[in-house]
């Protein structure tokens, strides 16, 4: 089997570089490449990839050995259909680590054809680092080695005010572009850097906030043999994912304009505020993931998938989903409809086994964040309480008892909610167990006992869950 490179594939087309992207992990590659590949082949976008190594340890010299090649294999289900399709990705010319060829790295930040940075660093790659005291050598923080590059732009083109970058960041944090855009100027004021840089990074420099959708499982060892026979190629960087796909980025015209997303099909939205597409996504895909577990686990299901295709369990995340939780959002009742639609089908992927213990990990905080506002939110827009949604909360409660139907039940928390639910568990009766909990200001920030019907409602779905627990066991 041939060793997949640009000689062996016959890839001779060669593209200016556009794109300068932080991090070679397996979202971007499988996410934002992807995306750029489409429109190298469907736009007049016509844009290389150089991809930089956030951290000293990496793989830039595996994709180097691969010429920037890699397959994408999308598997899942879209539109009620299974989808399997391969993609070899060509956008990619080059990789980097700033470590190894730190003077070449800066190099980048003088190249005219320059437009976009996009970066995936973890949520914790965007943080200043006071120990980053200079830029003589690589700065050991993102935002510090993209701060010494947008400087080394700066100078080199004379502050040109079209020759400045549009920042797009992938990190999973509120804001995203915004914290980037601070961080960066804390730097240039460390660094004691020119007032007329910090200008430029404030009033000219586009800095994004995006909202990125997609699951990207990765390398897919189980079933690398039987992928490399399929495609013909001996391909070490193969990056598994799903079919669906979204990014929200917040920009001006101009931005989607020099990044012509639409033309090519692609589920790329630019707007103004991304705020109720990033609340869409914590309370559908999010909430219905938290408010499906302790139900589905007490029922006796273990993964997603099953759960959903359940009749029962099926049919009470669908009705939470579209009777409760859309009720509570502000975007267009299309657009609400089909992001449920496409959750629904997301779940259901055949291709990939999520754990229903996975995602139970933390689940008092999550519920919290995740599933709590639509039940407030619910209770303030119609003057009822939404049930199912408590019904998950009761669920929840039983399941952190740690033992349900004979068997133990997977709670995975701190050791304060550990240690107060089994004090709780010791009250004299479960009504007594559920107000405790609710009562609770760490767990909600507020005291749920005040809200009317809701401990009432609460205790009546854990008695019924207690009741069918007693029929088991009988």
């Amino acid at each position: 089997m041939q060793q997949l490179n640009r000689t062996t594939a016959q890839i001779t087309q060669t593209r200016p570089t556009k794109v300068i992207q932080f991090g070679e992990g397996n979202f971007l590659r499988g996410f934002v490449d992807w995306i750029i590949d489409i429109l190298n082949e469907k736009t007049g976008f016509n844009g290389a990839v150089e991809i930089i190594q956030p951290l000293d340890k990496g793989i830039y010299q595996l994709l180097n050995g691969q010429d920037g090649l890699y397959h994408v294999v999308l598997e899942g289900i879209q539109e009620g259909q299974t989808v399997q399709e391969n993609r070899l990705i060509t956008c990619v010319s080059n990789a980097l680590s700033p470590y190894d060829t730190y003077e070449q790295y800066l190099q980048l930040g003088e190249n005219p054809d320059l437009e976009l940075v996009i970066s995936n660093t973890t949520e914790a790659g965007i943080a200043f680092d006071p120990s980053d005291a200079g830029f003589d050598t690589t700065p050991n923080s993102f935002p510090g080695k993209l701060t010494a590059l947008l400087y080394r732009r700066f100078t080199h083109f004379a502050g040109a005010k079209d020759k400045a970058l549009t920042i797009i960041p992938c990190e999973l944090i509120e804001k995203n572009g915004e914290n980037l855009r601070e961080t960066v100027l804390q730097f240039a004021k460390h660094w004691n850097l020119p007032t007329d840089f910090a200008d430029w990074i404030q009033n000219d420099t586009i800095f994004c906030n995006t909202l990125v959708d997609r699951i990207v499982p990765g390398f897919p060892k189980d079933t690398i043999k039987d992928i490399q026979q399929e495609l013909g190629y001996e391909d070490n960087l193969v990056v598994k994912a799903e079919p669906f796909h979204l990014w929200v980025i917040e920009a001006p015209e101009s931005v989607a304009k020099a990044f012509p997303t639409e033309q090519a099909g692609l589920q790329v939205k630019f707007v103004d505020d991304l705020t109720p597409y990033r609340t869409r996504k914590v309370r559908i895909l999010n909430g219905a993931h938290t408010a499906l577990v302790p139900v589905a686990y007490l029922q006796g299901l273990r993964t997603v998938r099953e759960a959903v295709e359940d009749e029962k369990a099926g049919t009470f995340i669908k009705e939470a989903i579209f009777e409760e939780i859309i009720p509570t959002l502000d975007l267009s009742a299309e657009e609400l409809h089909q992001f449920a639609n496409d959750v629904i089908e997301r779940f259901q992927n055949p291709f990939i086994r999520h754990e229903l213990q996975s995602i139970a990990l933390n689940s008092v905080s999550k519920y919290k964040v995740r599933v709590l506002p639509s039940v407030l939110e619910y209770q303030k827009r119609t003057g009822q309480l939404p049930q199912r949604l408590l019904r998950s909360l009761a669920a929840l409660i039983l399941f952190y008892k740690g033992e349900y139907n004979g068997e133990a039940t997977p709670v995975n928390d701190t050791p304060e909610v550990l240690d107060f639910f089994a004090s709780a568990w010791q009250k004299s009766s479960s009504e007594e167990t559920v107000r405790a909990v609710l009562a609770n200001l760490e767990f909600w920030g507020t005291d749920l006992t005040q809200v009317e019907g809701l401990q009432a409602l609460v205790s009546e779905e854990l008695a019924q869950l207690q009741q069918k627990e007693a029929v088991r066991t009988v």
